[in-house]
């Protein structure tokens, strides 16, 4: 990520503000209502709202403020954040195949697996909300919220493949307009009761976790709710740079949102009855028709922000292999990260349906969201103290010291949230579990088929040499046979030997590696190692944020000496199909998942870019 020029700063920070803080700008909905609901068994006084209001404020400051917009925004991955690069950059500090790369690999892919959970409940938690503003007005509305959401959100899931490119300009402004009226009615209730002031002093927090004991402990689980959407500073940095989001966050997000809760806590000082709802009965009856429709347009946003970030991180897994290759669509000629994944799209509106229709309520899906997102918070801290420690090579002190505080902070929130488990955070644990079984099933998979295959490779440069003793028929235009890292002969080539008896008057072995960097520069994309007999093998780089075009890449073989004419140049792709059996290496469950995910992927030459007219797939059977 390059920096921004003075003049597309202010641009990029305001499309930061749409982007990024849609999630954790929409909390204000719905967080002190959770916090004193009966089920909590928090008592509504004076000094329990200065005491929440601090650890709200102090919260924002030590998690959002000092964690992830100072430290962990400086561990980015070549200008790229989010978890999944995260993990990259961690896995790269310690040596492979070892106890320790297994069990960061695991950590990170648990907070990934997570955040696709909370990635389903911030539409459905956030449209409910906004929505629900209508049974304030008038009770009458309450039949009627659920079929509302569900309508909203089937509309934003339907026009996803459209992309962001057209309407995304306006995020921006309109989420500046919903962090301005945020601002403006916590200002007014200030006013109306200055003494909620007082929560600035971190003491009344320190004082209410004392008092309150196991009830503030279950409080905390609550309290969450208000820094959810953290994550999101970090994982859209690679579209913004550091710069535009702390500027957004310092200068208009923070000191909205600490307006807002603010002023919510002096509206429930004066009138302890708005606990039902006080974001809507902060200006009274006449406000809150168009609050309705300004929070709907802000959750709409929060949860695009959202639906994009879940699109971004399956790509980013399929391109390291944790996930099978799917259909990715890009959606906008100027912008690499505006993509469109079908499959990802349509299962998510499903999951998300079920969570709006099963829950019913902001209230119910509010006991399963904190624990999606405290999981991941606790897994992004650890591996941020590997990185600074063996990535930045600071002093062991200081990483502990750093990474330490904050790990305290996230396992209390974590722990506190797993009251939480029977009630509700069942559900994103579940999830979770199921994208970590899809995605641990698809990497030892693809470890397995490998090993098998290289368990019966012939070397190659042996095969060369024993095959040119008595060279076969050589036919004009060039082959280009995939080869996994590491492979013998490829399996599609001795199958083309055996058939066809001839060889190409060129031969390419192709072997494309997926680097654990978001972008590979052009120069560093194509290497080229010589054969003998006209025969090449190359290998080609690229990043996890980078679409794989082959076609696009070999263009740049010209400049080693290297040029192909697409219509004389044959792609030869070895089709596996992968048999499961009793006592391999992994459940015969999971190899049946695993068989079934690799014959459903998405097709390799549609995934590489390749004409479809030049390729020609042989298949192989292979046991696990």
């Amino acid at each position: 990520m390059t920096e921004p020029t003075k003049s597309s700063l202010p641009a990029l920070t305001i499309a930061a503000i749409g982007i990024v803080y849609g999630d954790i700008g929409t909390s204000p909905l719905y967080t002190m209502k959770e916090i004193f609901s009966a089920q909590h068994g928090l008592t509504l006084d004076h000094g329990n709202l200065l005491g929440v209001v601090s650890l709200i404020l102090w919260g924002l400051t030590m998690i959002v403020s000092l964690k992830y917009v100072t430290l962990i925004m400086r561990a980015d991955n070549h200008g790229e954040g989010g978890i999944m690069a995260l993990l990259a950059l961690a896995m790269s500090t310690v040596a492979q195949n070892t106890r320790l790369h297994y069990a960061l690999m695991v950590i990170g892919l648990i907070g990934a697996a997570l955040f696709f959970g909370d990635g389903v409940i911030t539409p459905a938690i956030s449209v409910l909300s906004a929505i629900e503003g209508l049974e304030v007005a008038t009770p009458a509305f309450k039949p009627y919220v659920v079929p509302l959401t569900v309508g909203v959100l089937i509309g934003l899931y339907a026009v996803q493949y459209k992309g962001t490119a057209g309407i995304g300009v306006w995020f921006g402004p309109l989420v500046v307009l919903w962090f301005g009226a945020l601002a403006v009615m916590g200002a007014i209730n200030i006013v109306g009761h200055p003494d909620i002031l007082h929560a600035l002093n971190p003491l009344h927090a320190l004082r209410f976790l004392v008092r309150n004991g196991w009830v503030a402990f279950a409080a905390l689980g609550a309290i969450v709710l208000a820094f959810t959407g953290a994550e999101a500073l970090y994982a859209d940095m690679g579209h913004f740079g550091p710069k535009p989001i702390r500027i957004a966050w310092f200068s208009l997000v923070f000191p909205a949102l600490g307006l807002s809760y603010l002023g919510q806590g002096a509206l429930l000082l004066t009138n302890p009855a708005a606990v039902s709802n006080p974001f809507y009965q902060q200006l009274g009856p006449w406000s809150i028709y168009p609050l309705v429709i300004l929070s709907t347009v802000a959750t709409v946003i929060a949860s695009q922000a959202t639906i994009s970030g879940t699109f971004s991180m399956v790509n980013q897994a399929i391109s390291l292999g944790f996930l099978p290759r799917m259909r990715v669509l890009y959606t906008s000629k100027r912008e690499i990260g505006q993509i469109y994944v079908p499959l990802v799209n349509w299962l998510q509106l499903g999951v998300v349906m079920l969570a709006v229709i099963g829950f019913g309520s902001s209230s119910n899906l509010a006991s399963a969201y904190g624990i999606a997102v405290t999981a991941t918070m606790l897994a992004t801290t650890v591996l941020t103290f590997f990185v600074i420690r063996f990535k930045w090579h600071l002093n062991l002190a200081l990483c502990v010291a750093a990474t330490g505080f904050f790990l305290l902070l996230d396992v209390a929130l974590f722990s506190s949230n797993t009251l939480k488990i029977v009630s509700g955070g069942w559900f994103p644990l579940l999830l979770g579990a199921a994208m970590m079984t899809v995605m641990l099933t698809w990497k030892s998979g693809r470890e397995l088929v490998l090993n098998n295959i290289q368990k019966h490779s012939i070397p190659l440069t042996d095969f060369l040499a024993s095959l040119f003793q008595a060279p076969p028929h050589r036919v004009e235009g060039t082959a280009i046979f995939f080869r996994a890292e590491g492979d013998g002969v490829p399996h599609a080539m001795l199958h083309n030997l055996s058939h066809n008896k001839v060889l190409h008057e060129r031969t390419i072995f192709l072997t494309v590696r997926a680097a654990e960097i978001p972008f590979v520069p052009e120069a560093e994309r194509v290497t080229i190692e010589p054969l003998g007999h006209n025969c090449f093998q190359m290998t080609m780089c690229f990043g996890f944020q980078e679409e794989r075009d082959i076609p696009r890449a070999l263009a740049l073989c010209a400049a080693q000496g290297l040029e192909f004419e697409m219509m004389e140049t044959s792609f030869y792709v070895a089709r596996q199909t992968v048999i499961p059996t009793i006592g391999g290496g992994m459940a015969l469950w999971r190899e049946s998942m695993y068989a079934t995910m690799a014959r459903n992927a998405r097709d390799a030459a549609d995934y590489f870019r390749l004409p479809s007219n030049r390729v020609i797939e042989l298949g192989t059977q292979v046991e696990i």
